[in-house]
């Protein structure tokens, strides 16, 4: 291995995504000296390569892969650690024309049966032709393909390398072929494999670096967001290839343990480019201390990018004075708005003015549908940030039940169109079908309103809890919860219960280190009545144990799946009214 991370300044006339696919990208980009830098919990440097050594090492795998019987469009399961193999055997498929997949790593290694069931369901809806795994996951990718007849090998990346190869032409990749699946989260369904072009994904990485991060010569960039999700793989796998900028990587699981890592790097390497979703920046701010400012530099970080879930100012506006010690620019802030059918990126907020927060009247919202600016200090507002406009060749409107377009400042469904969009869900048609309209308007599930073009997201429409007509936002009552002295950030979810006269109990499921039995109580009785003082209803409050909470793999809070447990833990009975409390 290496010593010496990739250089920043490359060698090469910039360009910036303007490639008809991603295989091109990586032919050009293995014609400079940049590439990718992998470091471990400690910081230390584990791993470098270059782009042209990945090219070397991709078009080495795809041989094997044609080597085994596969043919043009088969699907490859990938998981998908954070590792140089990874993205080796990624571009390996699209050399070979097939199509890879990234599925996750464990979230908890104590979950053993858990995430063999996750894979066997990934492995089984994205028809994979073959898995690969690393070393530390290979167990379980076996376990998981074992009663899968049509899966035609599975191995690690080195046991693919001890293959022979087929020492066979590759046929340059279509524009309109499938590029590669891409799994939805899964925060409110079961993850679904979204279909991406060639086409697609070539627009959005146009749109995201040349527009969205206005990429220059001496941007190098830094993430611990993992290579299964979208924000990962687009953003920080793909993005620095199609722009030929160096990146510099931790694990995700690295980062959950030691956030300050992250913070190290960019310090480091002089890194300019770093995303995260909010709950990264929380944790980094609660872990800075003093102390660490002798060896932190961020005045050279210009754009931290934030998204992935809904964003919540208070929390970037604390990271952002915790860390003005070491020369972070609040102003560096870019809020933006994705999602995986739109390749990635649908949406940036303005380069360099940092956040941009309209605050609304929270009852006009619930009652009214519609976006009242008053001022941040009234009893109850909601802070809404500004996700910006769409990329360019993309449109985003808002619309209605009815589908009837919504005038500025009205509350309604958000919907995308433009080249970057899906082609639609894997092996289901009439899921596409209830997204994808025939004009090209992609649903995508969120609620928000636009205000002189520019988007601001009030939340997930499966979130939203109807009780007595009123659309009570299920972020508000966590955010309740977690402004208590008791509670820490995402240790809370609110979910509505269907009774029997069409209306919704409301749930707060929450996380507490808190003991004893007057404690615990007062702690509920002050979260109903906050709850019935903001918002009129009455509430149904748990208390439950750390780590009860069930969150997606790319770390979100799964509302559904917290409404399962609660289900079952409470043993519900839809025709026992009213639910008893629970302590």
């Amino acid at each position: 291995m290496k010593n010496n991370v990739t250089s920043t300044l490359n060698n090469l006339p910039h360009r910036l995504a303007d490639f008809k696919t991603l295989t091109e990208a990586l032919d050009y980009a293995a014609t400079g000296v940049t590439g990718c830098n992998f470091f471990d919990a400690r910081g230390k440097l584990r791993d470098v390569i270059t782009y042209r050594e990945l090219r070397e090492r991709a078009r080495a795998y795809a041989q094997r892969l044609l080597k085994l019987g596969l043919n043009k469009g088969d699907r490859v399961a990938l998981i998908a650690d954070t590792e140089v193999d990874f993205i080796a055997l990624f571009f390996a498929c699209r050399y070979a024309g097939m199509l890879p997949y990234a599925m996750p790593v464990p979230v908890n290694l104590g979950s053993h049966n858990v995430y063999v069931q996750q894979l066997a369901g990934l492995l089984k809806g994205g028809r994979a032709a073959i898995a690969i795994a690393p070393d530390d996951f290979i167990g379980f990718l076996q376990e998981a393909a074992e009663e899968l007849n049509d899966i035609k090998w599975v191995g690690t990346p080195q046991q693919l390398n001890e293959l022979e190869t087929a020492n066979v032409e590759f046929v340059s990749n279509s524009t309109d072929e499938p590029a590669y699946l891409q799994f939805t989260s899964g925060s409110t369904r079961f993850p679904q494999g979204v279909v991406i072009s060639e086409r697609a994904i070539m627009s959005n990485l146009k749109g995201i670096v040349r527009n969205g991060l206005a990429v220059r010569n001496g941007d190098r960039c830094a993430s611990w967001l993992p290579f299964y999700h979208d924000m990962g793989l687009v953003g920080f796998v793909l993005g620095p290839i199609v722009s030929q900028l160096s990146v510099d990587y931790i694990r995700t699981r690295d980062f959950a343990i030691r956030p300050l890592q992250w913070l190290r790097l960019i310090s480091r390497n002089v890194c300019t480019i770093a995303f995260s979703p909010p709950f990264g920046f929380e944790l980094c701010a609660r872990r800075v201390r003093e102390a660490d400012f002798a060896e932190l530099d961020l005045s050279r970080w210009r754009i931290a990018g934030v998204g992935a879930e809904m964003i919540r100012p208070g929390i970037l506006e604390n990271f952002a004075k915790a860390l003005a010690p070491a020369g972070f620019d609040a102003n560096a802030f870019l809020p933006c708005y994705g999602l995986a059918e739109a390749s990635l990126a649908a949406s940036f907020s303005s380069l360099g003015k940092g956040l941009d927060v309209m605050h609304i009247d929270a009852l006009a919202l619930a009652e009214r549908g519609v976006a009242v600016r008053v001022r941040s200090d009234s009893r109850k507002v909601n802070a809404i940030v500004n996700c910006g406009q769409a990329l360019p060749e993309h449109e985003i409107k808002i619309v209605d039940d009815e589908g009837k377009e919504q005038p500025d400042l009205r509350i309604g469904r958000v919907l995308v169109r433009g080249p970057s969009l899906m082609e639609g869900y894997i092996n289901d048609l009439e899921a596409t079908e209830a997204v994808l309209s025939d004009d090209g308007w992609l649903d995508t599930g969120d609620l928000g309103y636009v205000f002189e073009n520019n988007l601001y997201l009030s939340g997930r429409r499966k979130d939203l809890i109807i009780v007595n007509g009123r659309n009570i936002r299920a972020q508000d009552l966590e955010e309740l919860a977690e402004d208590q002295p008791e509670v820490r950030m995402g240790d809370a979810s609110a979910f509505g219960i269907d009774d029997t006269e069409d209306q919704q109990t409301v749930v707060l499921v929450v996380e507490c280190r808190v003991s004893g039995t007057s404690t615990r109580q007062a702690l509920i009785s002050r979260l109903q009545r906050l709850v019935y003082e903001g918002f009129g209803v009455h509430c149904v409050v748990e208390l439950v144990k750390q780590h009860t909470l069930p969150r997606t793999s790319s770390g979100k809070l799964s509302r559904v799946a917290a409404r399962k447990g609660f289900l079952e833990r409470a043993d519900w009975n839809q025709e026992a009214k009213p639910l008893r409390e629970l302590g």
